[in-house]
């Protein structure tokens, strides 16, 4: 069965592994931050470690230890893995932050009005740290599933 080899593919799961421990750390970091729980973490991009970052650089270290540093799949991931890495801490990141002053305009020009007041997404993107952490965790999530499985 062709989808069988996808439980054997230690990129994939090396990349599974680090996503699904960055969503479930951001749980009890913004507990720490805010102090007040917030399972909506669990499935919403933004916060910190950033899951896209773990993600790919999880990937890609698994792609590197794997199939070699030096092959052309691994490059394929380090150029995917920073367009993903920009893209989350760039351009996403600058959109929250519109989104932030859209709502105060929202808030303060038209309070009392008949107009929407769905609010739009700000956490969209990640700060320079949030990525940090999430390139980190990919790092050693793609290192230790290496070094255990082999």
């Amino acid at each position: 069965m062709p989808l069988s080899g996808l439980l054997d593919n230690p990129a994939l799961l090396t990349a599974c592994v680090a996503w699904f421990f960055a969503q479930t750390l951001k749980v009890p970091i913004e507990y720490f931050r805010k102090g007040k729980w917030n399972w909506g973490y669990l499935f919403s991009a933004g916060g910190m470690p950033s899951s896209h970052s773990s993600l790919m650089v999880g990937v890609t270290t698994g792609i590197g230890l794997h199939e070699g540093f030096n092959s052309a799949t691994f490059a394929l991931a380090i150029a995917m893995t920073l367009i993903v890495i920009y893209d989350s801490a760039g351009v996403r990141r600058e959109a929250g932050r519109h989104a932030e002053k859209i709502n105060l305009l929202i808030n303060e020009l038209f309070s009392g009005h008949p107009i929407s007041d769905k609010q739009l997404r700000e956490v969209l993107g990640h700060t320079p740290m949030e990525v940090l952490g999430g390139i980190i965790l990919g790092l050693a999530v793609g290192i230790l599933y290496w070094k255990i499985v082999g």
